[in-house]
C-alpha cells in the first residue's frame, strides 16, 4: 500500500484553531488560513459575526478565491460592549444559527467563525453554545474560532491557540485607519 492510499483510508482528523489576543492580525490570519486551504482544494467558508463592511480581503476572497464563501452578521459600527443594540444581538444571534447549519452541511472542509469569542465575551450569544458547537462539530471538518477574549474553556477545547499580541501599534502615534491596513 502508498503512503497515499493509506491517506484516503485513515479519516481525517479535523482541527479546531483558535487565534485570540489582542493584537492586530487575528482576522488576517484567519484569511491566510483559508488561502492555504484553498490552494489545496478544499472549500472554506467564513462566517464574520460583529462585522458588516466589505473589507479589503473580503473584497479579494470574493473576487480571487473559488471554494470559498462569506457570510457578514454585523453592521459597519462598534457594538457596545456593556449595552449592545438590540439589532447587535440579533444578527449575532442569525449568525450562530448560520453557523450551525454550515458546520453541519457537509459542504465544506473548514469553517472559519471570525470574532465570534467577541460576540461570546459580549453576550451576544452564549458563550456555552459556542462550546457545544465545538464539541458537535463533524470529526473531519477542520474549525477555526478568532477573536479577542477567548474564554479558557474554548481554548482547553482547541487543538492549538495563537494569541496575537500587540507591542506596538501606529494609532498610539496618531496614524488613522488606512485602506490596505486596517481595511
Amino acid at each position: 500500500m502508498t503512503i497515499e492510499e493509506s491517506k484516503s483510508i485513515v479519516p481525517k482528523k479535523g482541527l479546531v484553531l483558535v487565534i485570540t489576543g489582542n493584537g492586530k492580525g487575528k482576522t488576517t490570519s484567519a484569511f491566510g488560513q483559508a488561502l492555504r486551504a484553498i490552494g489545496q482544494g478544499l472549500r472554506v467558508c467564513m462566517i464574520q459575526f460583529m462585522k458588516g463592511r466589505a473589507y479589503g480581503e473580503v473584497i479579494a476572497a470574493e473576487k480571487y478565491l473559488p471554494n470559498f464563501k462569506l457570510y457578514q452578521f454585523g453592521l459597519d459600527s462598534f457594538v457596545m460592549r456593556d449595552n449592545p443594540a438590540p439589532v447587535d444581538v440579533e444578527l449575532a444571534r442569525q449568525g450562530l444559527e448560520m453557523a450551525k447549519k454550515v458546520i453541519h452541511s457537509g459542504e465544506y472542509d473548514m469553517v472559519i467563525l471570525d470574532e465570534i469569542n467577541v460576540a461570546a465575551d459580549f453576550k451576544l450569544i452564549p458563550a456555552e453554545e459556542v462550546l457545544e458547537l465545538v464539541r458537535s462539530k463533524p470529526p473531519e471538518l477542520d474549525l477555526v474560532l478568532t477573536g479577542r477574549y477567548a474564554s479558557p474553556e474554548l481554548q482547553e477545547l482547541a487543538d492549538t491557540v495563537s494569541e496575537v499580541r500587540e507591542i506596538k501599534h501606529h494609532y498610539a502615534a496618531g496614524h488613522k485607519g488606512r485602506a490596505g491596513i486596517e481595511y
